[in-house]
């Protein structure tokens, strides 16, 4: 018998979240922006979600494709592809479902974060469920130091880019999209605040 952490995986709990709501549904196409080896995608993959990801780190293209192989042999191995956010290969109004976790706070600049969340974002039909999380400054302002550009040194000694809530709010507007779950900002004591930023494309 499968015990729960092999059949989920590490699957974020706020993206299980999303899945126990019934805003994730067989059928639909997945996309992982910034997949890594597969950590979100292992129950979706189990469950033969017709799933897609890219990631810059070649290793982790590797992993994920070794890891379908093994759940969702069917599914071929150019669905996982080796690019960058902000110039992928795959088409416009894509995937019913994109998700973006703990992807987005490694932009360089406020112009680099602009271009991931776009590349992003563009890939998402209307209707579609866009998930995200991603570190922000949102509950510890007074703990983190800024280097220029909204990157910030975090107390666990983590240089990262950082959005705020009135930034997540502009981007939202800017990209039409609509609200379906307010902002929800987790603060990991003394280290860093995630927050979960969870829309629908108009």
């Amino acid at each position: 018998m499968t015990s729960l952490p092999e059949y989920f995986g590490p699957l974020d709990i706020y993206l299980f979240d999303q899945l126990l709501r019934g805003r994730i549904n067989p059928g639909m196409r997945i996309f992982d922006a910034g997949c890594g080896g597969g950590r979100n995608l292992v129950y979706l993959l189990r469950e033969a979600y017709e799933t897609f990801g890219v990631d810059s780190d070649a290793d982790a293209i590797d992993s994920i494709r070794q890891l379908a192989h093994h759940l969702a042999p069917s599914l071929p191995p150019r669905n996982f592809r080796h690019e960058n956010l902000e110039a992928m290969s795959f088409p416009d109004q894509f995937a019913q479902v994109v998700i973006s976790c703990a992807v987005l706070h490694f932009a360089r600049d406020d112009r680099h974060f602009e271009a991931m969340l776009q590349g992003t974002w563009r890939v998402l039909q209307p209707g579609g469920l866009f998930f995200c999380r991603l570190a922000t400054s949102i509950g510890i302002e007074d703990r983190i130091e800024p280097t220029g550009q909204n990157r910030f040194l975090l107390p666990d000694g983590s240089e990262r880019y950082l959005a705020n809530e009135a930034m997540l709010e502009r981007h939202t507007q800017a990209l039409r999209g609509e609200w379906l779950d307010p902002l929800k900002t987790t603060l990991v004591q003394h280290q860093r605040a995630m927050t979960t930023w969870v829309l629908r494309k108009k």
